[in-house]
């Protein structure tokens, strides 16, 4: 009763850190690392552990699969130069940076166990990210390099984690002897991510009840990332390619009152395994902490403090010469035309680099270390000090930061999401264009005015219809969904406007259920 007594607490405390959070517009990961600070400091607080090797797969997995879902494949191509390097070198550098700073604190580190604390601190954040730049105005391009660094990043820091995690249990392994499984990892993880996908979405298609089919969902993810673990492969890259590939087709299979609540159910338990992982990473520094003398909880904080410096100047180091070396280039008239887009302004290079707050990953990844791994309780420690860290000195700048800047008010979203709703109700129109009902020709003045209001008002939506529930506004809908998810596949539309409209066309296809 009392554990049970403790979650509700728990829970309640995080939802209204949270509302809190939304009120003084600053992102809520920041509230849930303080949180976990307090309850370190709690001595009276429930002695809660989980084992370490189900903390990747329980807090990563579901997060990423909703990250990767809504992905844009058309984004992701658009942006791959600043992307790829982001993912690649910007995670390199960091790793490598606090691998020598570490080293250098504590010689007696072995490289392999300095490189693993480098990739478990690497990988920025994408709740906390995207928890600021929902409330700024920010340019788009920089939003969707900033998501998809947010997606692939985790993959390429935790493939280095993992190799390092190997070395330092292998003992006298060599390098060399990775090179195999690393290379099996990336491509097979790729190609059974598909195969994935097309098994679960042919199981999926059985199920219509909303209930069945959201627990099929999780209990999907899971052991799609347990089996990849299981036959060495990448879960993190197993599971972006599971995703996506879904996400390309399940739209069109899917009803709306499915999608309607599996997408309420999914926000909330991404957001409940956020608060699971502060709560369950500051219960275990409690013990690490308490068994601490003061001489040795100075020592601990300072190599923290060290390491937190580390990975915020590294990437400002990447990133900022990057954008200078790309306008050199522009500025000498040796890129080519189409590479112009992918210089960044100094701005907007100043905000990519300092948008680098770390979270849930790197708070799993360091809770998923062996027990027994060398230096473990010094890489927990530094690894929340970082987190909270990095989420209190840049998370509550990157707004402030952002409005001064004062960026261009660009919205390219809203635009395509209006034309995707001409297109869409222009279909739906065709659709029972040659009905002589009066029924019909009351929806046809109805979506007249859709279109009328998408053509006057790109920034607005389309309100739930009040009309009555009929078959002839069902087979609108169907024509205008098929004439949306054309668009969507042909990238004329990007997934942002995309889920706009369908999210808009669900409300509707409810409606004439009802």
């Amino acid at each position: 009763m009392l554990v049970f007594e403790w979650i509700i607490g728990l829970l309640l405390a995080a939802v209204a850190l949270s509302g809190l959070a939304r009120r003084i517009k600053v992102p809520y990961p920041i509230f849930l690392a303080i949180g976990g600070v307090l309850l370190a400091l709690l001595p009276s607080g429930p002695p809660w552990t989980l084992e370490p090797k189900l903390t990747l797969a329980l807090f990563v997995a579901p997060v990423l699969l909703d990250a990767a879902y809504d992905t844009s494949l058309r984004d992701l191509r658009n942006n791959w130069l600043p992307v790829s390097t982001l993912v690649l070198v910007a995670v390199g550098v960091t790793t490598t940076a606090v691998a020598v700073v570490a080293h250098w604190l504590r010689p007696e580190m072995p490289w392999a166990v300095a490189i693993a604390l480098g990739a478990i601190v690497a990988p920025p954040d994408a709740a906390a990210a995207t928890a600021i730049l929902r409330q700024v105005s920010l340019p788009y391009r920089i939003q969707k390099i900033l998501e998809g660094e947010s997606l692939l990043n985790d993959a390429s820091a935790l493939l280095i984690y993992r190799v390092c995690v190997g070395l330092v249990a292998a003992e006298h392994m060599k390098v060399r002897e990775f090179v195999p499984a690393v290379a099996f990892a990336l491509l097979g993880s790729l190609v059974a991510g598909f195969l994935f996908a097309r098994v679960s979405l042919a199981i999926m298609r059985r199920i219509t009840e909303a209930p069945s089919a959201i627990i099929t969902q999780f209990a999907g993810t899971f052991m799609v990332w347990i089996v990849a673990e299981h036959i060495g492969l990448s879960g993190i890259l197993t599971i972006v390619a599971y995703a996506i590939t879904i996400a390309r087709t399940a739209p069109a299979r899917m009803t709306a009152r499915l999608r309607v609540s599996s997408y309420a159910v999914w926000e909330t338990v991404v957001f409940v395994l956020n608060v699971l992982a502060f709560i369950m990473i500051g219960l275990q520094l409690r013990p690490i902490w308490s068994g601490l003398d003061e001489v040795v909880r100075l020592e601990y904080c300072r190599f923290a403090a060290a390491i937190l410096a580390a990975v915020i100047v590294a990437r400002i180091a990447w990133v900022m010469p990057y954008g200078a070396f790309l306008r050199a280039l522009e500025a000498h008239g040796l890129l080519p035309p189409r590479a112009t887009n992918a210089v960044p302004t100094v701005g907007r290079g100043i905000v990519v680099s300092w948008c680098g707050m770390r979270g849930i990953v790197t708070l799993a990844a360091a809770f998923a270390l062996p027990e027994m791994f060398p230096f473990r309780d010094l890489i927990l420690l530094t690894a929340f000090a970082v987190v909270l860290g990095s989420l209190v000195i840049q998370g509550l700048t990157l707004r402030p930061l952002i409005l001064a800047l004062k960026f261009d008010n660009e919205d390219p979203v809203a635009h395509e999401a209006a034309h995707a709703r001409s297109v869409a109700y222009r279909a739906a129109l065709d659709a029972i264009e040659s009905d002589p009902s009066e029924e019909a020709e009351i929806l046809r003045l109805e979506y007249r005015a859709v279109l009328l209001r998408a053509e006057t008002e790109p920034d607005g939506g389309v309100a739930t219809s009040e009309l009555p529930a009929d078959p002839l506004r069902r087979r609108a809908i169907v024509a205008a969904r098929a004439a949306l998810l054309k668009m969507r596949d042909s990238e004329e539309i990007g997934d942002d406007a995309f889920h706009q409209v369908e999210e808009e066309l669900d409300r509707a296809e409810l409606g004439a259920q009802a």
